[in-house]
């Protein structure tokens, strides 16, 4: 049966650890490192035919294609012998990627605001985008938008002079994730493109509009990471517009509107679960400091949203 992480303290992954069970010398790992060799030896058209034969992606690198197939063959032994389950430990994963208000060259001492808040929800059970949120916001210390800004964002004047302030949209934000039941009746996490969104951005908006840091997004899928890691890439492969290409995709929609690279972010995150990735926390922040998440830290969902509360 499938199995879900639990919100509670008490949370695993779902996942019954091979290595700590076996040490790996049961002899099935044998066997998936003999099969890892023969497909380090096939040819791209070797490898799209065989992914063909079982019916999965064959778009991508030679690489992508490869760590693809191995994950294939490993989820199918260890399978067979009952050691995972195969599902994401989050049932859910809210992708998030804002836009700020900005000037050409951002000089150090500009201060950016959010005016974009969308969120995608992935559901990691059907691999499939269920939902969307998206509201404008209304920027306070700088409300008229630079050219730059406006050029780059498509997001005009008159959107921003008509949207509500940020305390309302995170309001908006958190009764939409309610709705959801997320954090209560399912096991969620925050995604994002990087580190900036919420270490940079949240963190910045969050102190000129006097309220307190949400707790809900206080640790975080940094994708960047999680894809180098799991396809064995550099830092300077990781761009949104680079990973896409690599796993055979196209940019969809508009570049640098927050909701279609929010979206473009969680087809990232669904190929990724679909070849084999646990995407977990790898990223938080702690007394305004961005901090890094161990792999080996206990894994655990993000909590029900609340409204924080307002600054002295």
């Amino acid at each position: 049966g499938r199995q879900h992480c639990r919100i509670n303290d008490q949370e695993t992954n779902g996942k019954t650890s091979s290595a700590s069970s076996n040490d790996f010398s049961d002899p099935v790992y044998k066997e998936i490192a003999i099969t890892n060799g023969y497909i380090n030896r096939m040819t791209r058209e070797e490898l799209r035919s065989k992914l063909a034969e079982f019916k999965l992606e064959t778009r991508g690198v030679k690489d992508v294609l490869k760590k693809r197939l191995k994950n294939y063959y490993k989820k199918q032994k260890l399978m067979q012998k009952e050691h995972i389950s195969g599902d994401s430990c989050y049932d859910y994963i809210c992708v998030v990627d804002f836009e700020a208000t900005c000037e050409e060259g951002n000089p150090p001492e500009f201060v950016h605001e959010i005016i974009e808040f969308p969120v995608v929800l992935v559901n990691t059970h059907t691999l499939e985008i269920e939902d969307t949120f998206q509201q404008y916001v209304k920027p306070e210390i700088n409300p008229k938008l630079s050219n730059f800004c406006i050029s780059l964002t498509g997001i005009t004047q008159d959107i921003v002079d008509k949207a509500d302030p940020f305390p309302q949209v995170l309001q908006n934000v958190i009764e939409w994730m309610r709705q959801r039941e997320l954090g209560t009746k399912y096991s969620y996490s925050m995604l994002t493109d990087g580190s900036w969104d919420m270490s940079k951005f949240l963190n910045i908006q969050c102190r000129i509009s006097r309220i307190k840091y949400p707790s809900f997004a206080k640790k975080w899928i940094n994708i960047r990471k999680s894809y180098g890691n799991f396809y064995k890439v550099p830092r300077n492969q990781t761009k949104l517009t680079i990973m896409l290409e690599n796993l055979g995709m196209n940019y969809d929609g508009r570049p640098h509107s927050g909701l279609d690279d929010s979206k473009n972010i969680a087809r990232i995150a669904i190929r990724m679960l679909q070849d084999g990735c646990d995407l977990r926390v790898n990223e938080r922040i702690h007394g305004g400091q961005l901090m890094t998440v161990s792999s080996s830290a206990p894994l655990e969902g993000a909590p029900a949203p609340q409204m924080p509360r307002y600054r002295n």
